[in-house]
């Protein structure tokens, strides 16, 4: 396993991150313990879940997530072996504290107290927002449509304030984003410097093969100032897996379950963009999935990539990427792809 620095803090992260996303919908309890058993015998040290967790997220499976994980900790008694990270919901969910903006300090003490309770512990290792409470463009939107809003949010000084009392006392240790832009992160990053208050040690984005939006304005940030990327779906929920090639829809696959919920990687056109880069791994004889993660673990914005499965085999192929080498050539060929298709699942 590899292993990065989380920001600017002294915890070493692995390079590949258990995402837990499936847990309590598509998999059991027994099989996500089976997965975190796993993880941990092959050098993973770095769990990611969120407070509305498992996805599709409903109300009726609200924080299962977090009581899987909760209870393979109440039995493995490893808490500390772990690094831990969650994420606190955005606005737009009526079920979780009643909807609308949610990054209040009352509002945050509800999640994290729930989210401790949930996980068993008394400790989250990074927090994070789980999109913003502002009008902007994240969760596949590529134009910006500005709205006069600063009423309708909480400006990110408060955020931060609210933040630090939790973690004075220790019951976060570290902060982070996700589905942020590049203006989000400078400015959290810029008000955190002048204000002495926590910073924001990591962004938790998508980015695949398909998914390079990242490299335009947020990958500078992260390596200048420290706060590199988690990129979630890496294999753009399957489809770099080549699984679903020539319209192919495998029994309990998350498009067969779920496919009207996830559309961003099923747009008409991006299946002969697929066909591409699964020729390329092909012709350098990797495994499509591997080739896929190794090209976002090897990014220097990159902190962790952040792998989902929903069976051991699946699990076992993504966390052997480590141990995947891409030749210049190979990257090349890649990049030649993205240049005459960019971004098609931004």
């Amino acid at each position: 396993m590899n292993y990065k620095k989380l920001g600017t803090t002294d915890l070493d992260v692995s390079t590949i991150c258990l995402g837990t996303m499936t847990w309590g919908e598509q998999n059991s309890q027994k099989e996500g313990f089976e997965q975190m058993n796993y993880a941990v015998d092959s050098g993973v040290n770095f769990f990611d879940v969120a407070e509305i967790y498992p996805s599709p997220c409903r109300k009726e499976t609200y924080g299962e997530t977090e009581k899987v994980i909760g209870n393979w900790f109440k039995e493995k008694k490893n808490r500390d072996k772990i690094i831990l990270a969650t994420k606190i919901s955005g606005p737009g969910l009526s079920y979780v504290r009643g909807g609308g903006p949610q990054y209040t300090e009352k509002k945050i003490s509800e999640a994290v107290e729930n989210s401790l309770e949930r996980l068993k512990t008394d400790y989250i290792d990074l927090y994070q927002l789980h999109w913003p409470e502002r009008k902007t463009n994240f969760f596949g939107k590529l134009g910006y449509a500005h709205k006069n809003d600063f009423n309708e949010w909480n400006d990110f000084e408060k955020i931060l304030t609210a933040l630090d009392k939790f973690i004075k006392q220790g019951k976060i240790r570290y902060i982070g984003l996700s589905n942020e832009t590049p203006w989000g992160l400078s400015k959290f990053l810029e008000i955190s410097k002048i204000k002495k208050l926590p910073r924001m040690m990591s962004v938790q984005n998508p980015y695949s093969l398909l998914c390079r939006t990242y490299e335009v304005g947020l990958s500078e940030i992260s390596i200048r100032e420290e706060s590199g990327l988690l990129a979630y779906s890496p294999l753009a929920g399957g489809f770099l897996t080549g699984k679903y090639r020539n319209n192919n829809l495998p029994e309990n696959s998350r498009q067969k379950l779920f496919g009207d919920y996830y559309t961003r990687y099923s747009k008409p056109d991006v299946s002969s963009i697929i066909e591409k880069y699964f020729n390329i791994s092909k012709k350098f004889d990797l495994n499509f999935a591997q080739m896929s993660i190794k090209f976002c673990e090897i990014q220097p914005f990159m902190t962790s990539v952040i792998i989902g499965a929903t069976t051991m085999e699946q699990l076992k192929i993504n966390i052997e990427s480590v141990n995947v080498n891409l030749s210049d050539e190979n990257i090349t060929e890649i990049n030649k792809i993205q240049k005459l298709y960019p971004n098609p699942c931004p």
